[in-house]
């Protein structure tokens, strides 16, 4: 195996594997919130063939508490060899270090969900040749992140049609206290109804059975086990499709790389499969 990897702004992967030349190109991006009237960076990967003559899907990736827009690329390199292999794009945005992907009912500077669902994707779609609709969006990622995914296309219907999670704190009630949530959304004790309206678990009603394309993984010895469990039962019971993945692991960044290997299969095959129908 081969990887070139230049640490000055853009870059370019290369990964010999098994006699396939992978060559995935990696930019750093300045996106600008009006909403929270800053520039904001993002990792955008593209595939090697990407051109502008052909609109592909796009994969957003989202970090966990305490991380950045680097944390995939730094700790799985490997996600290149996605955009060449599927023929699309994975873009891994600043969720800043403790935002939960909210609009803050506490810290007007705080509207990560604007960000990620509208002025990020509005960015994205205006400076490279995507998929312009939702048949053409899929989010995912890691814990807090996991939470994010689940959160903005839960509420975002119109935005994504594929979401997935991995490790993701899927109800928020049980950690009163932990990684900067009361900060976010105000302590429980003071406005529970914050914590009840903005866990994934109690936004279920939101979906009908066809809204969404959905996975969502966690290692049995993770502590967000038992709360994905108990999101897999309720999306049972109101018999809402979807593939949960339980696998021996914990919060750690071996279970996100290979749970993401069967994410991003899951992703492209209903990309093909929504995509397919618009040819």
């Amino acid at each position: 195996m081969m990887r070139l990897l230049n640490k000055l702004g853009c870059t370019l992967s290369l990964v010999l594997l098994s006699g396939v030349v992978w060559a995935a190109k990696i930019d750093t991006v300045k996106t600008y919130s009006a909403a929270m009237k800053k520039e904001i960076k993002a990792v955008v990967i593209t595939p090697d063939n990407y051109s502008d003559q052909e609109k592909i899907p796009v994969v957003y990736l989202l970090h966990g508490f305490s991380g950045n827009h680097k944390d995939w690329i730094a700790k799985v390199p490997s996600i290149t060899e996605y955009a060449d292999r599927y023929h699309l794009m994975i873009v891994c945005p600043e969720g800043n270090f403790a935002s939960w992907y909210f609009d803050s009912p506490e810290m007007p500077d705080v509207r990560y969900e604007t960000y990620i669902s509208r002025e990020l994707v509005n960015w994205i779609d205006a400076h490279y040749n995507t998929v312009k609709n939702r048949k053409g969006r899929a989010i995912t990622g890691l814990s807090m992140g996991g939470h994010g995914a689940l959160y903005l296309s839960f509420k975002h219907l119109d935005v994504y049609s594929i979401a997935g999670s991995m490790s993701g704190g899927v109800d928020l009630r049980p950690f009163p206290g932990n990684w900067g949530i009361s900060d976010v959304l105000g302590t429980y004790a003071k406005h529970p109804e914050h914590w009840e309206k903005n866990s994934v678990i109690n936004m279920t009603h939101l979906l009908t059975p066809d809204a969404l394309a959905l996975i969502f993984a966690c290692g049995s010895d993770d502590f967000f086990y038992d709360v994905n469990v108990n999101l897999h039962e309720k999306l049972l019971l109101n018999n809402i499709p979807h593939t949960f993945i339980s696998a021996p692991g914990g919060h750690t960044w071996e279970f996100w790389e290979n749970a993401l290997h069967y994410e991003m299969d899951f992703i492209n095959t209903h990309f093909k499969k929504q995509l397919k129908t618009d040819q």
